[in-house]
């Protein structure tokens, strides 16, 4: 009786290991983490490829704008910014399509049209990992 409570139970913490890895784990997010914070660094770089880097246009700081608008809360802004759109597949739009949903006051052509080749798919998860933290 006693080994098959023991098998019981180590079923039971096997099924809930795999449960819980299926969904991410028990709060530690560790690859979004390293998505973010690889996204981060992406955004900090001065030159991207040929281009200006993220942060020589825009600001992290609220009301700051540079050239382009700032994303200080974008995070939080992002779901309700296109009825249909997620916070995620909008901002990956606005980085490979930017002229597709422009900021009030900012004119189309001004951020630069290439990053669907300038950056790898991963590179845009990752910075779009690194927006959805601007809360």
């Amino acid at each position: 009786m006693l080994k098959k409570k023991a098998l019981v139970f180590i079923l039971v913490i096997a099924l809930s290991s795999l449960l819980l890895a299926a969904c991410g784990g028990g709060g530690g997010g560790g690859e979004s983490d390293a998505a973010a914070e690889a996204g981060k660094a992406l955004f900090e770089q001065d030159i991207i490829g040929a281009q200006p880097g993220c942060k020589t246009c825009h600001s992290l700081e609220a009301g700051k704008v540079i050239v382009g608008p700032s994303l200080a809360g974008i995070g939080s802004r992002a779901g309700s910014a296109v009825s249909g759109l997620s916070a995620e597949e909008f901002l990956k739009q606005s980085i490979l399509e930017p002229d597709a949903h422009l900021a009030e006051g900012f004119p189309a052509g001004t951020m630069p049209q290439v990053w669907g080749t300038e950056l790898s798919s991963e590179q845009v998860d990752q910075l779009v990992a690194f927006l959805m933290t601007l809360k």
